[in-house]
């Protein structure tokens, strides 16, 4: 939004801004605020930045948590949902002492990402388009506790709500896709979504009802920079919530909310451009894809699984991704088979638009280090000419669910577990390290807190279980 301090301090005069909310992204991809007086925006604060502990964030050790916020002040808009005008600026994190770029700063990471494709000449820039599913619940009760184990979510579209007397436009199970009002009950709020999105400056393509019939929407922005698609990542994240609490309702972005309902993914469109023009388009090829692009598609399926631990890195992912829903299981590319882990859109077919988009992710996931992991895989496979066809990744256009088992085998299945993937990922990583993106500590650090994650949950009893096992 603005070039420099002079302009946004401009800014904050002209519009009688009051509060200056500078936030910031933790290790897991978890969005912190902290607030500052409009009087205190000064040009120091460029310099000197705002102190804050790191430790508390999964970002350094206690023994040395000490850190600073500097706003990015490219990303600054007017928060629509304080009562004081507010203008917000996601923030870069820097040591205390030195000031230097902290290393392990999630944006950081990202921007090496690119930094990297573009000293190898493999590119000039990226282009990222995320789509975002997420359900809205009308009500939720969570209780965990020694002697309980216990969940209820409720939604004014779910079909087990006819009973109950009400308005008679309920939604099925799996049938909610593209569903119009009044079975669409969350026209208006979506709608308002989207303009509070617009008014931040961030581009929708479009929203609507996805396949979940309680609740679930989808909304996809077109294509953009690779930090600037992260950045919205989170700012819709943080939209759609703030828009669903204002209006006594509540937006999830867990992947699996609903037994046997649809789950939310976190589809990443991907292009790459080179002088100017898309290096994954080549008229010539059958599926308009270039070399470059195939073997970008070989990288990203051959390193999928250590992929994953950043795509899908809650326990919860790994119950969306199971057979018999759209969400994909299998390592293969196609064009227009969305049960494969690449897509090829067949509607993209200009020069500018040929892509292809990575469908296993989901929201749970850090934008930042999700996409840095995506890049670096598919710039792997580019450095070595991984052919995904003569790696066995397809093209497959096919139901492969209509396979006999036996055939299905022969495709390279993703990870079925949290632990599956962080168990691929301490294999495979290697290739997030070239260039200095990621680093061992980090990948280590990663691995331990969810493992840590993963325990937390396989100790717990589960209350089917009690169903099933109590009377044995």
């Amino acid at each position: 939004m603005f070039k420099d301090f002079a302009e946004a301090a401009a800014f904050v005069q002209k519009n009688h801004i009051q509060m200056v909310d500078l936030k910031f992204s933790d290790l897991w991809g978890r969005w912190h605020h902290v607030t500052i007086s409009a009087s205190e925006f000064e040009p120091e604060l460029m310099e000197a930045g705002v102190g804050f502990d790191g430790s508390s964030v999964g970002l350094k050790s206690v023994k040395s948590g000490d850190m600073v916020l500097v706003p990015d002040l490219s990303t600054g808009f007017v928060d629509p949902f304080w009562e004081a005008p507010t203008l917000s600026f996601i923030c870069n994190t820097f040591e205390a002492d030195t000031k230097k770029l902290f290393a392990r700063d999630p944006r950081e990471i990202l921007r090496r990402s690119e930094a990297y494709m573009q000293a190898n000449g493999i590119g000039d820039h990226t282009l990222w388009g995320p789509e975002f599913e997420f359900y809205v619940f009308n009500n939720v009760c969570i209780e965990n506790s020694v002697h309980t184990a216990s969940y209820r979510v409720d939604s004014i579209e779910a079909n087990w709500n006819t009973c109950s007397g009400g308005h008679g436009h309920y939604i099925p199970i799996h049938g909610g896709y593209h569903a119009i009002p009044p079975r669409d009950q969350l026209f208006n709020l979506r709608t308002q979504m989207v303009t509070r999105l617009e008014q931040i400056g961030i581009p929708v393509k479009y929203h609507h009802h996805e396949v979940g019939g309680p609740g679930q929407s989808e909304i996809e922005t077109p294509l953009m920079g690779m930090l600037t698609a992260a950045d919205a990542s989170m700012c819709i994240k943080y939209i759609t919530k703030m828009v669903a609490h204002n209006a006594g309702q509540s937006v999830t972005f867990l992947p699996k909310p609903l037994y046997g309902e649809a789950g939310s993914g976190m589809h990443f469109h991907q292009q790459m451009f080179k002088g100017g023009v898309n290096a994954f388009y080549d008229a010539s090829s059958p599926m308009l894809l270039s070399e470059t692009a195939l073997y970008y598609i070989g990288g990203l399926l051959t390193h999928a699984p250590a992929v994953l631990a950043f795509t899908n890195p809650s326990t919860n992912s790994y119950r969306r991704l199971v057979p018999g829903f759209e969400a994909p299981v299998n390592a293969f590319f196609s064009t227009g088979n969305r049960s494969a882990a690449i897509r090829i859109p067949k509607y993209a077919t200009q020069p500018d638009k040929v892509r292809f988009e990575f469908r296993p992710p989901d929201a749970t996931c850090n934008p930042y280090l999700a996409m840095a992991a995506q890049l670096m895989a598919g710039l792997d496979g580019i450095r070595r000419k991984i052919d995904p066809t003569a790696a066995g990744f397809g093209p497959i256009n096919e139901d492969i669910f209509s396979w006999s088992s036996e055939k299905r085998a022969t495709i390279k299945s993703l990870p079925t577990s949290l632990l599956e993937a962080l168990q691929a990922l301490r294999e495979d990583h290697q290739f997030l390290l070239e260039g200095g993106v990621f680093d061992e500590i980090l990948i280590n650090d990663w691995i331990k807190a969810k493992e840590k994650e993963d325990i937390a949950v396989r100790t717990r009893p589960h209350p089917y279980e009690i169903e099933m096992y109590y009377d044995l």
